[in-house]
Protein backbone atom coordinates (compact mmCIF):
# COMPACT_ATOMS: atom_id res chain seq x y z
CA UNK A 1 0.00 0.00 0.00
CA UNK A 2 2.50 2.46 0.49
CA UNK A 3 4.44 1.88 -2.55
CA UNK A 4 0.69 2.86 -4.62
CA UNK A 5 1.10 5.49 -2.27
CA UNK A 6 4.92 6.57 -3.80
CA UNK A 7 3.83 6.05 -6.93
CA UNK A 8 0.77 8.81 -7.09
CA UNK A 9 2.36 11.06 -4.46
CA UNK A 10 5.71 11.68 -6.57
CA UNK A 11 4.25 12.68 -9.50
CA UNK A 12 1.57 14.82 -7.86
CA UNK A 13 4.40 16.48 -5.60
CA UNK A 14 6.67 16.79 -8.71
CA UNK A 15 4.01 18.61 -10.78
CA UNK A 16 3.16 20.40 -7.58
CA UNK A 17 6.53 21.38 -6.56
CA UNK A 18 7.29 22.47 -10.24
CA UNK A 19 4.26 24.20 -10.40
CA UNK A 20 5.08 27.07 -7.13
CA UNK A 21 8.91 27.19 -8.76
CA UNK A 22 7.41 28.57 -11.95
CA UNK A 23 5.20 31.00 -9.59
CA UNK A 24 7.83 31.52 -8.07
CA UNK A 25 9.85 32.67 -10.47
CA UNK A 26 7.31 35.29 -12.34
CA UNK A 27 6.78 36.51 -9.08
CA UNK A 28 10.49 37.65 -9.29
CA UNK A 29 10.69 38.44 -12.70
CA UNK A 30 7.36 40.72 -12.19
CA UNK A 31 9.18 42.26 -9.21
CA UNK A 32 12.30 42.83 -10.76
CA UNK A 33 11.23 44.18 -14.01
CA UNK A 34 12.52 47.61 -14.90
CA UNK A 35 14.22 47.85 -11.72
CA UNK A 36 15.83 51.07 -10.42
CA UNK A 37 19.14 50.74 -9.49
CA UNK A 38 19.85 46.85 -10.58
CA UNK A 39 21.00 45.36 -7.19
CA UNK A 40 22.70 48.28 -6.55
CA UNK A 41 19.93 49.67 -4.74
CA UNK A 42 17.37 48.10 -2.42
CA UNK A 43 14.26 47.46 -3.51
CA UNK A 44 11.19 49.27 -2.42
CA UNK A 45 7.72 49.98 -2.06
CA UNK A 46 5.61 47.22 -4.24
CA UNK A 47 8.06 44.98 -5.29
CA UNK A 48 9.97 44.72 -1.70
CA UNK A 49 6.56 43.70 -0.46
CA UNK A 50 5.68 41.39 -3.40
CA UNK A 51 9.22 39.73 -2.88
CA UNK A 52 8.65 38.87 1.01
CA UNK A 53 5.29 38.01 0.59
CA UNK A 54 4.89 35.80 -2.23
CA UNK A 55 7.94 34.25 -1.95
CA UNK A 56 7.87 33.24 1.56
CA UNK A 57 4.28 31.50 0.83
CA UNK A 58 5.63 30.24 -1.93
CA UNK A 59 8.83 28.34 -0.47
CA UNK A 60 6.64 27.54 2.75
CA UNK A 61 3.81 26.09 0.34
CA UNK A 62 6.55 24.16 -1.35
CA UNK A 63 7.65 22.69 1.93
CA UNK A 64 4.11 21.75 3.25
CA UNK A 65 3.86 19.70 -0.68
CA UNK A 66 7.81 18.23 0.10
CA UNK A 67 5.99 17.03 4.04
CA UNK A 68 7.57 19.42 5.96
CA UNK A 69 5.90 21.45 8.63
CA UNK A 70 7.86 24.38 10.62
CA UNK A 71 6.63 25.96 13.75
CA UNK A 72 8.49 28.82 14.82
CA UNK A 73 9.00 28.88 18.91
CA UNK A 74 9.72 32.15 19.68
CA UNK A 75 9.95 35.59 17.55
CA UNK A 76 12.34 36.57 14.60
CA UNK A 77 14.15 39.85 15.44
CA UNK A 78 13.11 42.50 12.84
CA UNK A 79 15.35 44.05 10.39
CA UNK A 80 16.54 46.83 13.26
CA UNK A 81 17.33 44.44 16.13
CA UNK A 82 19.04 42.66 13.73
CA UNK A 83 20.26 43.41 10.44
CA UNK A 84 22.67 40.76 10.30
CA UNK A 85 20.72 37.23 11.09
CA UNK A 86 23.23 34.18 11.18
CA UNK A 87 21.95 30.87 10.08
CA UNK A 88 24.49 27.85 10.42
CA UNK A 89 25.48 25.14 9.01
CA UNK A 90 24.42 26.34 5.73
CA UNK A 91 24.69 23.05 3.47
CA UNK A 92 21.06 21.73 2.10
CA UNK A 93 17.87 22.84 0.85
CA UNK A 94 16.48 23.66 4.40
CA UNK A 95 18.14 27.05 4.19
CA UNK A 96 14.66 28.17 2.15
CA UNK A 97 12.69 27.16 5.07
CA UNK A 98 14.67 30.01 7.24
CA UNK A 99 14.54 32.54 3.99
CA UNK A 100 10.64 31.83 4.08
CA UNK A 101 10.46 32.10 7.74
CA UNK A 102 12.31 35.55 7.91
CA UNK A 103 11.09 37.40 5.32
CA UNK A 104 12.79 36.29 2.61
CA UNK A 105 16.40 38.26 3.58
CA UNK A 106 19.14 39.45 1.55
CA UNK A 107 21.26 36.37 1.27
CA UNK A 108 25.28 35.87 0.71
CA UNK A 109 26.19 33.71 -2.38
CA UNK A 110 28.24 32.52 -5.27
CA UNK A 111 28.17 35.04 -8.38
CA UNK A 112 27.66 31.74 -10.30
CA UNK A 113 24.30 31.40 -8.78
CA UNK A 114 22.92 34.23 -9.67
CA UNK A 115 23.08 32.99 -13.81
CA UNK A 116 21.36 29.65 -13.35
CA UNK A 117 18.14 29.65 -15.18
CA UNK A 118 14.94 29.80 -12.31
CA UNK A 119 16.44 30.02 -9.20
CA UNK A 120 18.97 32.87 -10.89
CA UNK A 121 16.19 35.08 -11.14
CA UNK A 122 14.50 34.33 -8.25
CA UNK A 123 18.04 34.36 -6.44
CA UNK A 124 18.61 38.20 -7.93
CA UNK A 125 15.08 39.28 -6.35
CA UNK A 126 16.45 38.68 -2.84
CA UNK A 127 19.10 41.21 -4.03
CA UNK A 128 22.09 38.87 -2.87
CA UNK A 129 25.30 39.87 -1.87
CA UNK A 130 27.25 38.03 -4.56
CA UNK A 131 30.90 36.48 -3.39
CA UNK A 132 33.51 35.66 -6.36
CA UNK A 133 35.82 32.73 -6.53
CA UNK A 134 37.71 34.56 -8.97
CA UNK A 135 38.04 37.91 -7.33
CA UNK A 136 41.13 37.84 -5.12
CA UNK A 137 39.68 40.46 -2.55
CA UNK A 138 36.54 38.99 -2.81
CA UNK A 139 36.37 38.19 0.92
CA UNK A 140 37.31 42.32 1.63
CA UNK A 141 34.75 43.61 -0.31
CA UNK A 142 31.76 40.75 0.87
CA UNK A 143 32.29 42.48 4.38
CA UNK A 144 32.20 45.72 3.15
CA UNK A 145 29.13 45.49 1.25
CA UNK A 146 27.64 43.02 4.04
CA UNK A 147 28.79 45.68 6.70
CA UNK A 148 27.47 48.74 4.31
CA UNK A 149 23.78 46.79 4.11
CA UNK A 150 23.71 46.39 8.03
CA UNK A 151 24.05 50.05 8.74
CA UNK A 152 21.61 51.17 6.00
CA UNK A 153 19.27 51.87 8.86
CA UNK A 154 16.43 49.37 7.70
CA UNK A 155 16.76 50.55 3.69
CA UNK A 156 18.14 46.94 2.96
CA UNK A 157 16.74 43.98 3.91
CA UNK A 158 18.33 41.58 6.84
CA UNK A 159 21.23 39.65 5.76
CA UNK A 160 21.26 36.06 6.38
Amino acid sequence: QTVLQGIILLPLRAICITFILLLAWLSASIATFCQPGRGFQPLEGWRRRMIQTTLSSLTRTAYFVMGFQVKVKGKVASLLEAPIFVAAPHSSFFDAIICALTGMPSIVSRAENLSTPVFGTILRSLQPVAVSRQDPDSRKNTVAEITRRALSRGQWPQVI
